[in-house]
């Protein structure tokens, strides 16, 4: 039987092989001269073109994480959401550092998704950096610059991972890590804010590790103007705590300086300028 059965198929599959039938004139193979669209161009002149960075916003699974209900984000809502970005980012360190800090420093993609990462403890990724090379932004359906909170913590967002490109580039000293050595916890997020500052960490997620504390540190002082974070630290109670994070600001405005040539003050002021002409 299992002899007449291979059989049987062979000749069925020559059978089927010997038919004529009438081929499509339509090729199978994609058309790679497709013409740019709006969208296109505007990346091509503001963020391609002068510095290198392609942004990604057609589906493309090899630039997110699989088992995620992800999806590319409206195609209405791609053009101001990259004007924002290009604004209280970009723009706010060319104005400061030049161009050809942007040049060196930039990633050279941002990806960018419609919906909210969830993980399965039920928290949200907001961004991710990678390799220095990438930046990963979600939630872009969802911007809405009326919501200042909502709008402030995007913003945060992708301060803080460019924090990481830019260490990736020039790595800190390990010095940072001693100021708080202790108090570095893989249960970061079992602590409230409010908690951690009284701990000397400026966020509980900057607890989790010395690399995230840098990045949290410095997004969070690009969050607000110096008037406004002089008002914050100075209202921790733990004057222990509040030296700590006094001595992590003092060395992060050293790293930006010494490193970039960069006044981490003027960029903090040019953020927050950028940030209040595009809240609504």
């Amino acid at each position: 039987m299992k002899k007449i059965f291979i059989l049987t198929a062979i000749a069925f599959t020559f059978t089927n092989c010997s038919k004529k039938e009438k081929l499509s004139e339509d090729s199978v193979i994609a058309d790679n001269n497709i013409p740019n669209t709006e969208i296109d161009d505007y990346i091509y002149q503001n963020f391609q073109g002068p510095y290198n960075i392609n942004v990604s916003y057609n589906w493309k699974e090899s630039d997110f994480e699989m088992k995620k209900y992800l999806y590319p984000p409206t195609e209405n809502k791609i053009k101001p959401a990259l004007e924002i970005v290009k604004k209280i980012w970009i723009d706010a360190y060319v104005d400061i550092a030049g161009q050809e800090f942007m040049k060196k420093v930039a990633p050279r993609q941002i990806s960018i998704a419609g919906g909210y990462n969830v993980n399965e403890d039920g928290s949200v990724t907001l961004g991710f950096a990678d390799s220095g090379n990438k930046i990963t932004l979600f939630k872009v359906d969802y911007l809405d610059m009326k919501n200042h909170k909502e709008s402030k913590l995007f913003f945060h967002t992708i301060h803080h991972e460019y924090c990481h490109i830019i260490n990736q580039k020039k790595n800190y000293s390990t010095d940072y890590k001693k100021i708080t050595p202790s108090g570095y916890t893989a249960s970061w997020h079992n602590v409230k804010d409010s908690d951690a500052l009284e701990k000397g960490f400026i966020t509980a997620y900057s607890m989790k590790d010395d690399i995230e504390d840098f990045a949290e540190m410095t997004s969070s002082m690009l969050d607000m103007t110096k008037t406004e974070w002089n008002t914050k630290i100075n209202a921790i109670k733990n004057n222990e705590a509040k030296t700590a994070l006094r001595k992590k600001e003092a060395f992060i405005v050293n790293y930006f300086k010494s490193e970039w040539n960069i006044d981490f003050y003027k960029l903090q002021e040019k953020v927050n300028e950028k940030v209040s002409s595009v809240l609504q």
